[in-house]
């Protein structure tokens, strides 16, 4: 008889506390180890210097804000990638990771840009909350019968919204548009990705910028999408 080889997850997490990496994280565990995942965690992103290790785990999902990675790490995960491990994260997390590197943003697809305020600067409390808006997820009508997408229309979220540079090798999913207020700098509204995928090598690389903290993960349109594209990512 024979037994089907576990699977391996490695979490790393840290950077900003306000993005709240340990209790956003935590709250997937169940989900990994319900899915047959042996589950590492870590604090640093040393781990993705060790390439016999990387190559072995099938995804790494990665909230890691306003952080610096060392070269040997990143061709490490660049690498591992390459060869078929799996990489997805949330927001910031992924997509304002490693702000210096090049390799690190071609691998990703996307940079947060901003996240537009919702009010102009002289009606501003100085708190978080600030920077949250009430805007739309919009499913790409083409992308709809994604495994990740399936099944979920456009809905409306209260957080930051991304503004991310990004270029036109990314499968995007989800869009948002931001608008052009008269406070705003820009003349028209920007419509950028808001989940979308991308193929490196062997491996995939999911990313959903809905994820600023535990309360928006929760969301359940923004649960499934990033429960969806952690398995779609994995090896």
């Amino acid at each position: 008889m024979t037994t089907s080889k576990t699977k391996s997850a490695l979490i790393v997490r840290g950077g900003w506390d306000g993005h709240q990496p340990v209790e956003t994280t935590d709250s997937f565990l169940p989900f990994l180890r319900e899915h047959g995942y042996d589950v590492r965690v870590e604090g640093t992103t040393a781990v993705y210097a060790d390439v016999d290790y990387l190559a072995g785990v099938d995804v790494v999902v990665q909230t890691t804000t306003m952080s610096t990675i060392e070269g040997e790490e990143l061709r490490g995960l660049v690498s591992a990638v390459r060869n078929g491990t799996g990489l997805a994260g949330w927001h910031g997390g992924i997509a304002d990771s490693y702000r210096s590197s090049s390799d690190y943003l071609q691998l990703v697809g996307g940079q947060f840009a901003c996240h537009p305020p919702k009010a102009a600067p002289d009606h501003l409390a100085g708190e978080a909350a600030d920077n949250f808006v009430r805007h739309t997820i919009d499913i790409v009508p083409e992308r709809a019968d994604h495994p990740i997408v399936a099944g979920i229309t456009d809905f409306e979220l209260t957080t930051e919204q991304y503004w991310v540079l990004s270029d036109d090798y990314n499968d995007v999913l989800a869009t948002t548009t931001l608008a052009a207020r008269d406070f705003d700098p820009w003349h028209r509204p920007v419509t950028c990705p808001a989940v979308w995928t991308r193929l490196w090598g062997e491996g995939r690389v999911f990313v959903s910028t809905p994820g600023h903290d535990l309360a928006t993960v929760s969301d359940q349109n923004v649960r499934t999408i990033i429960e969806r594209g952690i398995l779609w990512a994995s090896r």
